[in-house]
């Protein structure tokens, strides 16, 4: 992805689908409308919503809670190992920074 594009972000839940946290870019939508997902600290129900790296997110998806920060935002759903490239799992530690209520 180019330099331009990165600065202006890629749609959220099409990042959720590109990083194979969900099966289908609805399912993404879905799940940050119905409000389980937090970007950098702040709850987030638009699946429009602009990411870029350095963003964190927090997704309460399939009985877990994970904080990440996406390091890139990908052209495509590809492999796992692809996709894996695209963020870094968070610690418990970070978690409580980017939500005050430790989860």
């Amino acid at each position: 992805m180019s330099a331009v594009a990165e600065a202006a972000g890629l749609r959220l839940d099409k990042w959720l689908f590109h990083a194979r946290l969900f099966r289908s870019r609805g399912l993404a939508a879905e799940r940050i409308e119905g409000g389980g997902i937090r970007l950098n600290g702040q709850p987030c129900r638009k699946p429009g919503r602009a990411v870029k790296p350095g963003d964190l997110l927090v997704v309460s998806a399939f009985g877990r809670v994970r904080s990440l920060e996406i390091l890139a935002l990908g052209t495509r759903r590809g492999p796992a190992v692809e996709a894996q490239a695209l963020y870094r799992e968070l610690g418990e530690d970070a978690r409580s920074e980017t939500c005050p209520s430790g989860g």
